[in-house]
């Protein structure tokens, strides 16, 4: 099915010196249209760029001219495009008029949910996190039509301020089958909610950004009803909404309970801690780190569990393709699927099945590693990599490297690369200094390469010289720890000397390096002789 983005709907709105000057840009990747009183008008693309559009600032006459062509603003400034999925928000003085608009650009992807459909066909409640601007509402339509034209749903959509299907009477051809119900004003959301569940039968509600105490109310009420929910809610991630007290109780509530002492100390904690209260109202936990990037939960309860009590969690991450190239199934096929996956959720039923294991996906999905490098030598990690015949590259965006490797001056550094890694889920290794033997000690265990897994990479020798010997120098130093005086190790190279140096050095015995040439080697002992 191929929609209309309706582009030229919007720009027919504007006055003809902005419509000419807009025409002559392109708006493939445009978020939105700025038009501020006594400033040049914007077009703010995805990539964060903004691009000034003519020399002439925008005036109350220009306003004017737009505001006449639209329907009034509702409470919450907010207006429309009747048969669109355009937005149009409203910025005003102190005296309530109008000295700013915002044209948000309403559009239809296909293919942004390919990646989670096995998520949307189990029938569970689904939550999604994520800053403005990545696609929320996007994948919210997307789900939509799936739910009612493929598997054949009863499908209601709560629209507050045609959010999710336009504006107008009639909803956009995007949502599918489904039916709308429109929300005039944000606080009557909740209300909208409970009465789609009481009067319309649904098996499906959708609705858009659960911002108030009383809309998760309702929409746990919803929940224990019977009927799938499938919303966006206010936070970035899901630690976020654990500490939001307002919005808490959409993935089970948080409240603090006082331990018995002998609790407390089988737990290894203090007596005073977080809980989960009650059952979550979602199944899954969805966070969109970027357009093409999600972090999913697959068990609210369990993920919460294990946040509210400090244990590590690793949530699964996956891709949407970038072509979004819609692939459209048959209603048969998806049923197919739904019972597969019923089949295998029975036979791999466990609470910790959602995490993700890290070291399956590396032997079974996928062999090439990108690596990111912070304030380490790009020169030695080349070096290892081609020594060691790893199938990996150094990459220039964190976004797209598998792990990071960062020099350990910068773990407390709270630096915009680690904050990034973090945002996304990587794994972060740090090497204390530059040096062949850290980097590459730290980049093996990165990408575990030990003697048990070692077919997962293929490469020449698993211990090059510098390993053997230092693994010699640690052999020696074992011998001194059980009683012996002194003992020589095999010659090497000046290089490899120091690191010998180090080595014992940093286990509190002397070294010195004796012999002439090529058979200079270090002599280790316990005191001065």
């Amino acid at each position: 099915m191929q929609f209309q983005n309706d582009i030229e709907k919007l720009i027919e709105i504007l006055p003809n010196r902005i419509k000419r000057s807009i025409q002559q840009e392109s708006l493939d990747d445009a978020i939105e249209i700025v038009l501020d009183i006594g400033r040049i008008p914007e077009i703010r693309l995805g990539n964060g760029k903004i691009i000034s559009v003519g020399n002439d600032n925008i005036t109350r006459e220009d306003l004017d001219f737009i505001t006449e062509k639209i329907p009034e603003f509702t409470s919450d400034n907010r207006s429309g495009i009747a048969g669109t999925l355009h937005r149009i928000s409203a910025i005003r003085n102190r005296q309530g008029k109008i000295v700013g608009l915002t044209c948000r650009i309403g559009r239809v992807i296909t293919g942004t949910i390919d990646c989670i459909k096995d998520f949307v066909v189990q029938n569970k409640s689904i939550l999604f996190l994520g800053r403005p601007g990545v696609g929320k509402t996007t994948k919210l339509r997307e789900i939509t039509r799936l739910m009612a034209d493929i598997m054949g749903k009863r499908v209601v959509v709560v629209d507050t301020s045609n959010e999710i299907a336009g504006d107008g009477d009639v909803a956009h051809p995007a949502i599918g089958k489904a039916r709308r119900m429109q929300v005039s004003q944000p606080e009557f959301q909740k209300d909208i909610m409970i009465e789609a569940v009481e009067n319309h039968t649904p098996e499906v509600i959708v609705v858009d950004e659960i911002g108030t105490e009383l809309e998760a109310q309702a929409a746990r009420t919803i929940a224990e009803r019977g009927v799938m929910l499938i919303a966006t809610a206010h936070g970035n991630t899901l630690d976020n909404l654990i500490k939001n007290p307002t919005l808490s109780d959409l993935i089970g509530g948080v409240d603090t309970v006082t331990l018995g002492d002998d609790e407390a100390k089988h737990r290894g904690c203090q007596k005073t801690v977080l809980e989960r209260q009650k059952q979550p109202t979602f199944d899954i936990v969805i966070e969109i780190i970027d357009r093409n990037t999600l972090s999913i939960y697959k068990e609210t309860a369990t993920a919460v569990d294990y946040i509210l009590r400090g244990w590590p969690i690793t949530p699964e991450i996956r891709k949407v393709d970038a072509n979004y190239e819609e692939k459209s199934q048959e209603k048969t096929d998806i049923i197919k699927k739904v019972e597969e996956l019923d089949s295998k959720i029975e036979a791999n039923s466990s609470p910790l099945s959602f995490k993700f294991d890290r070291q399956q996906y590396i032997k079974e999905n996928k062999k090439h590693k990108k690596i990111y490098i912070y304030a380490v030598s790009r020169s030695i990690v080349d070096k290892i990599i081609e020594r060691l015949d790893i199938d990996a590259t150094i990459v220039r965006n964190v976004e797209e490297a598998d792990f990071v490797i960062a020099h350990k001056n910068f773990a407390k550094g709270g630096t915009k690369i680690l904050s990034t890694a973090n945002e996304y889920h990587l794994p972060v290794f740090f090497v204390r200094t530059n040096s062949m033997s850290q980097i590459q000690r730290v980049l093996k265990e990165a990408l575990n390469l030990t003697q048990e897994n070692q077919e997962i990479y293929s490469y020449k020798n698993y211990k090059d010289a510098t390993e053997l010997a230092l693994d010699e120098c640690n052999a020696a130093i074992a011998k001194l720890s059980e009683g012996l005086e002194v003992i020589e190790l095999q010659p090497q190279e000046k290089t490899v000397r120091k690191l010998q140096h180090e080595l014992v050095d940093a286990h509190g015995y002397k070294s010195t390096s004796v012999g002439e040439g090529k058979q200079r080697h270090l002599k280790i002992f316990k005191d001065e002789c």
